[in-house]
C-alpha cells in the first residue's frame, strides 16, 4: 500500500540558523560538537515524510485498518509509543490523499497549531499533515531522535513561526541538523532514558488497571446491581457474608426504574455539594507541596491549598467531562467544580459517579464550554444505603492509596529523566542515580 519514494515539496532548507538548546538545530550551529560527536543533517539519517487527511466528504475513506495519528492522539500521547489512535482510515483514504503508511518505529513531530508534541509509531500507520516525521536509517537510533526532540521543546517553539498559528515550516524542519555521537553511544542513552520511561509506563498501566478494578466494582454495585439481582435469583453473589448482608434481595420500581430495595431517590445534590474553585493568578503562584487542579487535570503545584483532601474535582470551563481524585490537600482553580461537602456519597464514589454522568451534557455555556453547579444539582440521583457506600468507600481506599504511591514514583522518575536528558543529550556522561532500583 506505501508507495516506495516520497517527497515533502515546497521550498528548499533554509540557510539561515537557529540553534537548539543542545543536540538540534536549524542549519548547522557554530557550536563545537563533543568529542566522537558530529552535527548532522537530519536528513541525511532519516527519511522525512509528512502526512495527510483524506477527504472528510468521503465517509468511505475512513474506519478501517489503519491508524491515522491526529493532534489528539499526540497530545494524549507525548512522549510515548502509540499503538492505537482515535481515527482510522483504510486502503481507499490512502490510494486518494497524500498520506502515507509509515513503518513502526517513524518519530512524529506536531509542526503546526499545537507545536512540540513527540510520538513513536508503535505499528505501521498514517499521520494528518500537522505532523513532520522521521523514517530512521541504521545510522539513527529512533529513540534517540525521539528523546532530542523531547529535550528541545522549548527550541521547537522557537523554530516555528506565524501570527496566529505557530507553525515549523519545511525549510526549517529540512534544515534541521542532529548532534550524534556513535550509534552505541546512542543505544547506551537511549537504554539509559528508555528504562526510566518504561517503569512511569508500568506505573501508568499499573494505576490504570487499579483504577479499572475499583470502577468496575462501582459498576456492579451502584448501576447494574449485580450482587442484589443474583441474590434475587437464589444465586451466590461471591461477597463474604458480612459484606453481602448489606445489600437486600429485591427491586423496586422507582422514579429511576428499578432499584434495590430500601435505597432512595433524590438529586445530585444529596450525594455531595459542589463549589466553584478560586482565582490563583500565575504571578501569585509558588510551587510547593500542594497539587493545583484545573479544568484539565492537575497543572503544577502551590505553596499553600484551599481544599481539603481526599478530593473530587471536575472541569467547570474550557474543557467539560475531565473527573480527578485527588489524596492530599489541593487548589482547585475557579475553572473546575470541586466537592465541598461529601453527603449520601464518599470521594471514590463520587469520583466514579462524575465519571459516568456525561457532565458534558450539562453544558450551559455559548462561546465557552461551562457546568453551572445548580443545573448538575438537580439532576436525579439513586442514594444508595450509607452501609453499601461505606463498604464501596474502604474497598476503593488502598487501590487508590496504591496508584497515588506509584503515581509520586512516576513524578519523580520523571524528574530524574528531564533533569539528566539535556546533559546526556550534549555529551555528558552520568552514572545510574543510587535509587536505580526503582528502575527494576
Amino acid at each position: 500500500m506505501a508507495r516506495a519514494a516520497t517527497k515533502t515539496g515546497g521550498r528548499s532548507a533554509t540557510t539561515g540558523v537557529i540553534p537548539g538548546r543542545c543536540a538540534l538545530s536549524v542549519g548547522k550551529p557554530d557550536r563545537a560538537a563533543p568529542p566522537r560527536w558530529r552535527w548532522t543533517l537530519l536528513t541525511d539519517v532519516a527519511r522525512l515524510e509528512t502526512g495527510h487527511t483524506p477527504s472528510r466528504r468521503h465517509p468511505e475513506y475512513w474506519g478501517g485498518d489503519v491508524p491515522w495519528i491526529g493532534i489528539r492522539d499526540a497530545t494524549a500521547a507525548h512522549g510515548q509509543t502509540l499503538y492505537e489512535t482515535h481515527e482510522r482510515t483504510n486502503e481507499l483514504g490512502i490510494a486518494n490523499s497524500s498520506a502515507r503508511v509509515l513503518p513502526a518505529e517513524t518519530v512524529c513531530l506536531s509542526r503546526t497549531a499545537s507545536v512540540g508534541y513527540v510520538v513513536v509509531m508503535g505499528r505501521p500507520m498514517a499521520t494528518s499533515q500537522d505532523f513532520v516525521n522521521w523514517v530512521c536509517s541504521d545510522k539513527i537510533d529512533y529513540r534517540f531522535l525521539k528523546y532530542v526532540l523531547l529535550a528541545e521543546h522549548d527550541s521547537l517553539l522557537m523554530f516555528a513561526s506565524g501570527s496566529v498559528h505557530q507553525t515549523i515550516y519545511f525549510p526549517e524542519v529540512k534544515a534541521f541538523h542532529v548532534c550524534l555521537p556513535p550509534i552505541e553511544e546512542q543505544h547506551r542513552i537511549a537504554d539509559f532514558l528508555g528504562a526510566l520511561d518504561d517503569k512511569i509506563e508500568l506505573n501508568r498501566g499499573m494505576n490504570c488497571t487499579l483504577e479499572a478494578i475499583s470502577r468496575a466494582i462501582f459498576r456492579s454495585w451502584f448501576v447494574n446491581f449485580d450482587p442484589v439481582r443474583q441474590m434475587a435469583d437464589g444465586g451466590d453473589i461471591g461477597l463474604p457474608p458480612t459484606l453481602a448482608a448489606l445489600f437486600p434481595n429485591s427491586l423496586l420500581e422507582s422514579s429511576l426504574g428499578l432499584v434495590p430495595e430500601g435505597w432512595l431517590t433524590g438529586t445530585i445534590k444529596d450525594l455531595f455539594v459542589l463549589q466553584r474553585g478560586f482565582d490563583l493568578p500565575k504571578e501569585l503562584r509558588t510551587a510547593g507541596p500542594y497539587p493545583v487542579l484545573t479544568s484539565s487535570g492537575p497543572t503544577g503545584s502551590h505553596s499553600s491549598f484551599a481544599a481539603h483532601g481526599p478530593g473530587v474535582v471536575t472541569g467547570r470551563s474550557g474543557r467539560l467531562g475531565g473527573v480527578w481524585v485527588v489524596g492530599s490537600d489541593f487548589w482547585p482553580l475557579n475553572t473546575v467544580l470541586w466537592v465541598k461537602e461529601f453527603r449520601a456519597a464518599g470521594p471514590f464514589y463520587a469520583y466514579h459517579f462524575l465519571q459516568l454522568a456525561d457532565l458534558e451534557r450539562f453544558n450551559s455555556g455559548s462561546a465557552v464550554p461551562t457546568l453551572n453547579r445548580n443545573h448538575v444539582h438537580r439532576q436525579p440521583a439513586l442514594i444508595p444505603s450509607a452501609s453499601v457506600v461505606s463498604a464501596f468507600e474502604r474497598l476503593a481506599e488502598p487501590l487508590f492509596a496504591r496508584s497515588r504511591v506509584s503515581l509520586d514514583e512516576s513524578v519523580r522518575l520523571s524528574g530524574i529523566r528531564d533533569a539528566v536528558m539535556p546533559r546526556l543529550l550534549s555529551g555528558g556522561r552520568i552514572d545510574p542515580p543510587d535509587d536505580s532500583s526503582h528502575l527494576g
